[in-house]
């Protein structure tokens, strides 16, 4: 039978599965407009910056201002540090479940530091538990991390003209907050030779809030009490991250589509309701921002 931090880091989990499609409607929704070229089209709007609205004035500050590596990754740091009042919790609720699965200390944190990626890594632990095959271990990983497979055909433009050795370690950076957090200011205000260096600062941080965070779990262990709920901190990071994208009709209803759907999808094998509310998501905004522009068409 489960022990109660397992049952919690289940709990966990299904409530990052549903979480995770503000993220993903991040990409649909920067991605599609990029390819669309609807972008200076008689549609103006504000960037977000660090859940701040950006002007075209602020944009150029920021573009003359960011001119040095230092500047640069500091910036992306401050735009990603209040996300750490999420990630840490998480990162706690993972330690905890892996020594409650029977992880030494060592090994639950090389597995963090291998992973990192929560949402898998509970699921890894749940199977582990289980007794499940490697294979099936394997395989179920991979289809949960398929959104990174979204993610990566973003950002890859913004990081093409990089050496092989930064497209690995922005790679391996890569999550759900940190591309929801980032991919507004990379598209917008971010000049193309700091970029690289404004993502390593964003997600850099959340990844020492991540390891901080499983490492306290871990060592803490059952002394941390389930009434913290600290799994709804989780719910909270996503939120932090939909909410400044949200800047017109279109993306609204984009949002509001795309994450009902995912939750009526939940149940679909493989992580698929995910990726199907994107999808359903992108579409209805798209439709209604198209219907838009021929309104305002003479």
């Amino acid at each position: 039978m489960p022990t109660p931090s397992l049952r919690h880091s289940a709990i966990c989990f299904s409530r990052v599965r549903l979480a995770q499609t503000s993220a993903i409607l991040h990409w649909c929704w920067y991605g599609q407009r990029e390819r669309s070229g609807l972008r200076g089209r008689g549609f103006q709007g504000t960037a977000s910056k660090g859940g701040l609205a950006i002007t075209s004035s602020t944009e150029h500050v920021a573009q003359a201002t960011l001119t040095r590596p230092r500047a640069a990754l500091l910036e992306g740091a401050a735009t990603s540090w209040p996300l750490l009042l999420s990630i840490v919790p998480f990162g706690m609720i993972t330690g905890v479940a892996a020594i409650a699965t029977g992880f030494s200390l060592p090994l639950a944190m090389g597995m963090t530091v291998i992973i990192f990626a929560g949402a898998s890594q509970l699921a890894t632990m749940q199977l582990l538990t289980a007794g499940a095959a490697v294979a099936v271990i394997v395989l179920t990983a991979s289809m949960i991390n398929l959104r990174f497979l979204l993610y990566s055909a973003s950002l890859a433009p913004h990081f093409q003209h990089l050496p092989l050795h930064w497209k690995l370690l922005l790679a391996y950076f890569t999550t759900d907050p940190a591309y929801g957090i980032t991919i507004g200011a990379l598209n917008e205000h971010i000049p193309t030779p700091m970029k690289h260096w404004y993502y390593a600062g964003a997600a850099g941080l959340l990844w020492v809030g991540w390891i901080i965070g499983t490492l306290t779990g871990a060592l803490l262990g059952t002394q941390i009490p389930t009434e913290w709920s600290l799994d709804f901190a989780i719910s909270l990071n996503f939120i932090a991250v939909l909410i400044p994208s949200i800047r017109d009709r279109a993306t609204l209803l984009s949002a509001l589509v795309g994450g009902g759907v995912a939750i009526v999808a939940r149940g679909l094998p493989f992580n698929l309701g995910l990726i199907v509310g994107a999808l359903c998501g992108i579409g209805a905004g798209l439709l209604l921002e198209q219907g838009q522009r021929r309104e305002q068409q003479p």
